[in-house]
Formats: C-alpha cells, structure tokens, sequence
C-alpha cells in the first residue's frame, strides 16, 4: 500500500517557541504523526515538559533551550538537533511575541523585541535550517507562523503587524531562493486563535464583548483552537504540499475573506 501523503514518520522537526500554546500544539501535532520532534523555546523548564508530555504519549521529543534573537543560539539548536537525530526536515518558525499599546506610546525597545522575536529570528533558524538541508542534500520544509496581522492593520499592534508583514514576504523571496534545492517556504497564517501570547496577558475582552466581536468579524463566529492549526502544519511539512511554496496559507475562519 502507498504511504499516506501526511505521513512523517522518521521525519525531523523543529518547532519554535512550542513550549506553550500554538507551538505546543503543533509539537503534540506533528508527534503524533510519526515526527521526531525538537521543542526548541526561551523558557527551558516549559519546554522540557512539553517534551516530556510527548514522550508519555509514545511521541519522541527533546528539548532544546533556544533564544531566537540570538543568531548563536539558532546555530546551537540546529547543530544540536543534528548531533542527536542527525538529521533536520522541517523547521517551524513560530515563537512570537506582542505589545499592544498605541503606536505613538511604543518604545524603541518594545518595537526592537517584537521585530527581532518575530521577524530577525525567523530568518536566523530558517537560514541555519536551510544550510543544514543544503548540506543533506535531502530537501525540507520551512513553515512560518504568520497572521491576519500580516495582510490587514490591527490598530495597537503596530510593530506586531509589521513583522507579519515581513515574515509574509520572507517566505516568498526564501520560497524563489531554495526552490531549486527542493527546500519549500510556505506560511500559515492565523486569525482569532483561542491562545494568549506573550506580552498580551493583560489585554482581554470580556466574554460578552468577545462574543460580539467575533460575530461581528469572523464568519464563523468563534475563535479557533490552537490544535486547529495542526493539520494545515502537516499539510505545509508532508509531501501533500509537494508543489506548495511561497504560499501564504490563511486560517482564520473566514476573517480575510470578508
């Protein structure tokens, strides 16, 4: 019997800020489909038991602390990722943070972090990525975590937007660079996910007002579930997506087609 085209198993997967949340989710995700994962987040101790709730799942994980600022720590995830399943087939690019806040109150720093989380450090792992698929000669899959925020403005989220914006473009110009190294660069992109970021604690609607809001803008009324994004990830890394990059893959339950 031919293979499923989802399948991935004895693949290679790291995943980005997936101690928490959307990226834990995917991690879970991507596990469960045969994938070997790397839970790769700033915060050690959360990753470690992500990677450990995998494992107790019959998954196989480990974790690898990683601060995607930092260019030497997406060479180390990368490397150590090697060292120990001596492979990588799939990177996701997903850690994010927001500040919502007026633009004209947004600081230096605050715009500096959100670009160098968002933006900066998706191009630091999908380059090392993409130097270490170049150098197996095998080909892979780079998938970013994108945004409605990417194609239209939320008012308070400027420099949120902003790095979406880039990271759609991103993927489009590394997509033309790596085609022919059989290296695809594609993007998800999420709209209302029931998830709350980082640097957004302390901004929520009340349930009412949340309620209405949704109605008001999503055609399907309600916001989505993290593990929602897990079969368009799949999709995105498996050979079902074997003629798919540079694509910007919108899951928001209708909102951009409004």
């Amino acid at each position: 019997m031919k293979p499923s085209l989802f399948d991935l198993t004895g693949k290679v997967a790291i995943i980005t800020g997936s101690a928490r949340g959307i990226g834990k989710s995917i991690a879970q995700g991507l596990a469960s489909v045969g994938t070997k994962v790397v839970v790769a987040d700033i915060k050690a101790t959360e990753a470690e038991k992500t990677a450990q709730i995998i494992q107790e799942a019959g998954g196989e994980a480990i974790a690898i602390p990683t601060d995607v600022r930092n260019r030497q720590d997406c060479l180390h995830l990368i490397e150590q990722t090697v060292a120990h399943y001596h492979r990588l087939d799939i990177m996701v690019c997903n850690a994010g943070i927001d500040i919502i806040k007026p633009a004209a109150d947004l600081e230096e720093l605050e715009w500096d972090n959100i670009i160098n989380v968002n933006l900066k450090g998706y191009f630091h792992c999908a380059q090392q990525a993409a130097q270490q698929m170049i150098e197996q000669g095998t080909g892979g899959s780079i998938i970013m975590n994108s945004s409605i925020g990417g194609v239209v403005g939320i008012s308070g989220s400027a420099a949120y937007t902003a790095s979406k914006g880039g990271v759609n473009l991103l993927v489009r110009s590394l997509a033309l660079e790596w085609a022919d190294r059989q290296i695809r660069v594609n993007a998800f992109a999420p709209g209302y996910i029931d998830n709350i970021m980082e640097g957004t604690e302390t901004f929520r609607r009340s349930p009412q007002e949340d309620r209405q809001h949704l109605s008001a803008v999503i055609p399907m009324q309600r916001r989505g579930k993290p593990e929602e994004l897990i079969g368009p990830v799949i999709f995105l890394a498996s050979e079902a997506a074997s003629y798919v990059t540079g694509a910007i893959l919108m899951v928001d339950g209708g909102y951009s087609a409004m």
